[in-house]
């Protein structure tokens, strides 16, 4: 029996504008049998605290995954020569109930567990990753972790809530789901409710590289020495859009100006390349604050390069 893996639809088989509606034009699947890589949406945005809008973001980075391509010309990476990747859809969630929601993620995603399958996610908000990390540790136990975010994430509550999308790595930490010594933050800026607001997660072992450490630099040079910090087991991405300057991502719900390029959000990324990740997500993409959707664009094309940074993608 031949085995073929999936391909993208291509813009010369079907327009652009047409065909498939699921990340990069992939064929959908009902289960993660068989498949090395998944994209999963998880359309919640009943855990932020500014602006709504991120139950729209899996169907928005979909519509604008469209323009990716299958290799990648400045890595030669070429994901889909080697690994079998599928759209699985999206995670049905509770739109009336948070914490309900949490449960239904985390049981979707231990429903991956006897799989080979990498969960490429596409949020939602950020409290997404919590239920994603507590359903990956019951498999790999206490994860490495690149974060990417405006904000730490660490807040102890959110009017009086344990569970919101500013809590997400405080919870991972109380729960043993993270191994604080390989937790890297990048890009935090801006303004905090204490003086400390930063500090707890750096109290806690996590690495912080703030934006302003990131201004007019590649960095390149800063991910070699992420991959020294995080390397040695596996390891999650979580990528928050709002990380990004709302110069070039403005569709997100708490945007903070002194962000990183869209540049730098891509040489994250392609930094990773080496670790042992056993997922990712995109999140906190809102389109209804850009029509245009250039943010949406952005998330499509880093979730794209995450896979491309997976172990056995062969590069030229």
């Amino acid at each position: 029996m031949t085995f073929t893996l999936n391909q993208p639809q291509g813009g010369n088989e079907m327009p652009r504008f047409a065909g498939r509606g699921t990340m990069l034009r992939l064929p959908s699947a009902d289960t993660p049998e068989g498949l090395d890589v998944a994209f999963i949406g998880v359309p919640l945005d009943i855990g932020t605290s500014l602006r709504a809008g991120t139950r729209f973001g899996p169907r928005s980075i979909r519509n604008e995954s469209v323009m990716i391509r299958p290799y990648h010309m400045a890595t030669g990476a070429a994901p889909f020569d080697a690994l079998q990747v599928a759209d699985l859809g999206d995670v049905p969630i509770n739109t009336y109930n948070l914490l309900a929601s949490v449960d239904i993620i985390q049981a979707y995603y231990e429903r991956l567990l006897p799989h080979r399958v990498v969960p490429m996610t596409l949020g939602g908000d950020h409290t997404i990753t919590l239920p994603i990390l507590r359903a990956l540790a019951k498999k790999h136990g206490p994860v490495g972790l690149v974060h990417v975010d405006a904000h730490t994430d660490t807040n102890d509550h959110m009017f009086g809530e344990k569970i919101a999308h500013g809590t997400t790595f405080r919870r991972a930490v109380e729960e043993g789901l993270l191994d604080c010594k390989r937790v890297v933050q990048i890009g935090q800026r801006a303004q905090g409710y204490t003086s400390g607001d930063f500090q707890w997660g750096v109290d806690q072992g996590f690495r912080l590289f703030t934006a302003e450490q990131c201004w007019h630099r590649s960095l390149a040079p800063l991910m070699d020495e992420v991959r020294e910090i995080v390397g040695g087991g596996p390891v999650y991405l979580s990528f928050d859009i709002d990380g990004i300057d709302p110069a070039w991502a403005p569709g997100t719900g708490t945007p903070e100006v002194g962000g990183l390029t869209s540049i730098q959000g891509l040489e994250i990324v392609r930094g990773c390349r080496g670790l042992d990740l056993i997922g990712g997500d995109l999140v906190e993409v809102s389109p209804p604050y850009d029509q245009s959707g250039n943010t949406a664009q952005l998330a499509a094309n880093l979730l794209y390069e995450m896979l491309c940074v997976l172990p056995g993608v062969p590069v030229r």
